[in-house]
Order: structure tokens, then C-alpha cells, then sequence
């Protein structure tokens, strides 16, 4: 993980001594298990509930001699038991039982935390999109002013798209958080079914219903998909805010600390650093959805090509994803926005925003559309280029425009039923805030 972008909560769980206090726990969950079914003599499991977790500087130390993780973990905690005791620590279980269960359980505490920021995201973007329903901005297509539209409407496209990830996230996160206790190539030669029953109950994991030796990879495929289209998501609201944040437009303008400087050279500078960053980081998680892809496809009942992967991939792409989403909202939440640059926006080209109205009234009053489109056209064109009034041009041709007309609220009469949804939306967000 970098440490740049990785918050304290998620970076808590991809520790070593995070990683290796669960292998802890998958092993005496299982020595539990067995227990109960008269396999693993009591005395034998009250010593491995005893031992504490070996420290991350032993397990390396018993690797170089081993060349193997889990065998050196399993030797650094099983070195403080008793013999008799420790001979029954993974006992019928394979290499992957337990990092897979393991990781399972990690990655559904992660996902937890990934889930939260992301419900936390939609209900600001949601609020803030109520708060400016009515606040009339300048819609652009091709980067072109088009027609008003209003800056609630625009965040409330944003809510949405979370929302749709919402979904994304919550069935990766049940893809994700399974475990398997099936021995060496997923017979359960070795170990009872009712071990890996109880073991991943107790972890809050499902089981894989038909195991190899490894939980499978399509699984680890579509958590890093969901990532992925959350952090474009969450990059295309972040470039939004980018390009309305430019000099010339300033319509909106993203927090900044006291101690910001944005420039080593040009005090005057406010960049839009933070939206910057979270662009940045969405361009990371597509490609480690890419590696996530590649995992998919392993030897026969499995083979080790995807460790190396997962242990880059996994903890980086939950990490960032989480850290965007934190970031992003506090983006929203604390957005500075301008409705008098809105309206000067809107003003700046001279009533050419209501060519359409002017165009359908033309059609209405009996003009034919070639006409008329034309007509309006020509009146578009002078506007542009000598920034005469819209109304003067088309004056000039015989054309009189009520002044009620040029009204940049006309636009929005229409659009209140899209309100109701986002009501609903903001409704359903916050049934899952903890009172």
C-alpha cells in the first residue's frame, strides 16, 4: 500500500500483523471445529487458544530457512506449545485453507469500510444536489453552452451513478467473502465439511460450494471490476468539478485548508488539486482490475501465479478506492458554489441559449422547420460573431421575441418528477445511518 493514500482503517486490516492475527484465527477456529467432532484432543486445543499470534519478524526469520510463508508461520506459532499439542494445529488442511478464508474475511471488513464512504458520498451528493435543485446553471454538450439546467440536476447524476455502484459494491462484497476448508484439492480428504461450515460461519463467510484448492478467482475478478467503475464514477464527478473550477468559468470551487499554496511559484494559483487526485487514482484502480482479470485463470485445480498479483492488486485497489471516496465526499460536502457566476455564465453569449424556445415557437406559429431552423441559425451566427443580443438579430429579420421568453428558468418548469426520485434516493441512504 502507499501510504499517501491509504487511510488509518483500511490500512489497520492489510497489515502483516493483521494478515497473520487472522491466520491465527482461521487455525483455532478450525482446531475448534475439530475438537468437537473428537478429532483434536482437548488439552491440545486450550493450548492452541493459548498462543499468542508470532510476530512479523519471527515468520520472516523462519521463512529465509523455509522458503514457504505458511510454513513459517505455522512454526512460529506453533513454537511456544507444547509438542503434543502442536501437532494438531492444520490438521487436515492445506496452504490455502487458511489464506483464503483468511483473506475472505479481510476483504469483507474492507469492503465494509469501502461501503460506508460510498453511502456516505451519495447521501452528501444527494443532499447537496436537493440543496441546489434550483440553483440555474449552463448545461454544455461538447464542452459547448447548451441549454439551463440547474446545478442540483447536475449532482443528482451523480447520486445516481453512486447509487447504481452501491449495488456493484454490496454484490462484489458477497462474492468476495467466502472461505474454504476442503484440504489439498478441495476433497475434504482430510477434513470433516463441518469444519469449514463452522469456521467461515463464525467469520461471517459463505462457503465455495465447489472448491479446487483455492477460493476462485473470478471472484477477486469482480470486486476489482466494481472498484474499478466506482473509481470512474467517482472520476467523472471529480472531472466536473474540475472543468467548472477553470478560471474562465469558476462557477464552483473545492475546499482547501488554510495552509493551501498552489503554486512554488504563483501565489495567485487555486488549482484543483484534490479533484486532480481523485481522476489520478480512478486510472490505478482500471488497471488492477486488468491484473484482477489476468488471476481468473490458474492450472487445473490451481496454481501461484495470482499470489504475487493479489498482494498488490488486492490491498492497493481497497485502499485508494477508499481513500477516493472519503476524499471525494469532503470535496462535495464543503464545495464552495457560485449562482451569481452561474447566471453571468448563462448571460456571456447574449440570449443564444434560447435559440431552441425561439425555434419551436416559430414551428408552432406555422413555420416550416427547415425555415425556421434556418432563420434561427443565421440570427446565431451574428450573435457569435458580433455579439449583438439574440433578440436584436432576430428582430433584424422579422422576428419579435417576447421578453417573457428569454427567462433561463423556462427550462427547469418540467423537470420537479425528477425530484421525487432523488427524494426517494436521500430516503433510502439514510436508513442505513446508525442513530
Amino acid at each position: 500500500m502507499i501510504q499517501r493514500y491509504a487511510l488509518p482503517e483500511m490500512a489497520a486490516l492489510w497489515t502483516a500483523e493483521s494478515t497473520y492475527e487472522t491466520w491465527v484465527r482461521v487455525e483455532v477456529l478450525a482446531t475448534i471445529a475439530q475438537a468437537g467432532l473428537g478429532v483434536v484432543p482437548d488439552e491440545a486445543l486450550a493450548d492452541i487458544r493459548r498462543a499468542p499470534a508470532p510476530s512479523v519478524a519471527r515468520i520472516r526469520e523462519l521463512e529465509a530457512d523455509r522458503d514457504h510463508e505458511i510454513l513459517a508461520f505455522l512454526a512460529a506459532y506453533t513454537e511456544t506449545m507444547p509438542a503434543d499439542s502442536a501437532r494438531w494445529v492444520h490438521h487436515g488442511m492445506t496452504s490455502y485453507d487458511l489464506v483464503d478464508t483468511a483473506q475472505g474475511h479481510l476483504l469483507a471488513r474492507s469492503m465494509d469500510l469501502v461501503l460506508d464512504a460510498a453511502r456516505s458520498f451519495t447521501r452528501i451528493l444527494t443532499d447537496r444536489a436537493l440543496e441546489h435543485w434550483d440553483t440555474v446553471c449552463i448545461a454544455r454538450t461538447h464542452g459547448i453552452h447548451a441549454e439551463p439546467t440547474s446545478f442540483g440536476q447536475k449532482l443528482a447524476v451523480h447520486s445516481q451513478a453512486m447509487n447504481r455502484c452501491l449495488t456493484r459494491l454490496s454484490d462484489a462484497r458477497t462474492a468476495v467473502a467466502v472461505g474454504t476448508v476442503s484440504g489439498p484439492v478441495g476433497t475434504y480428504s482430510h477434513i470433516s465439511p463441518q469444519v469449514e461450515e463452522f469456521v467461515c460461519g463464525e467469520l461471517g463467510l459463505g462457503v465455495e460450494p465447489i472448491p479446487t484448492q483455492v477460493v476462485a478467482r473470478d471472484r477477486h475478478a469482480q470486486l476489482l471490476s466494481a472498484l474499478a467503475v466506482t473509481g470512474a464514477v467517482v472520476e467523472q464527478f471529480a472531472l466536473e468539478m474540475r472543468m467548472l473550477q477553470r478560471t474562465e468559468v469558476r462557477e464552483v470551487d473545492e475546499p482547501r485548508t488554510s495552509a493551501y499554496q498552489g503554486s512554488s511559484a504563483m501565489p495567485h494559483k487555486r488549482n484543483p488539486t484534490t479533484s486532480e487526485r481523485l481522476c489520478g487514482l480512478a486510472r490505478v484502480l482500471r488497471a488492477n482490475a486488468g491484473a484482477a482479470y489476468e488471476n481468473v485463470a490458474l492450472w487445473h485445480e490451481r496454481d501461484l501465479a495470482h499470489s504475487s498479483v493479489e498482494r498488490i492488486v488486492l490491498p492497493d485497489s481497497l485502499t485508494i478506492a477508499h481513500y477516493q471516496l472519503v476524499s471525494a465526499a469532503a470535496v462535495i460536502r464543503d464545495l464552495e458554489v457560485f449562482p451569481e457566476r452561474m447566471a453571468r455564465n448563462i448571460a456571456q453569449t447574449h440570449g443564444l441559449v434560447h435559440s431552441s424556445e425561439v425555434f419551436l415557437g416559430l414551428v408552432a406559429d406555422g413555420a416550416e422547420r427547415e425555415d425556421a431552423y434556418r432563420l434561427v441559425q443565421a440570427a446565431a451566427d451574428e450573435t457569435w460573431r458580433t455579439e449583438v443580443p439574440l433578440a436584436d438579430a432576430l428582430a433584424a429579420r422579422g422576428v419579435t421575441v417576447p421578453a417573457g421568453l428569454l427567462d433561463p428558468r423556462r427550462f427547469l418548469a418540467n423537470r420537479n418528477h425528477l425530484k421525487s426520485r432523488l427524494e426517494e434516493l436521500s430516503k433510502e441512504l439514510y436508513q442505513h445511518v446508525e442513530v
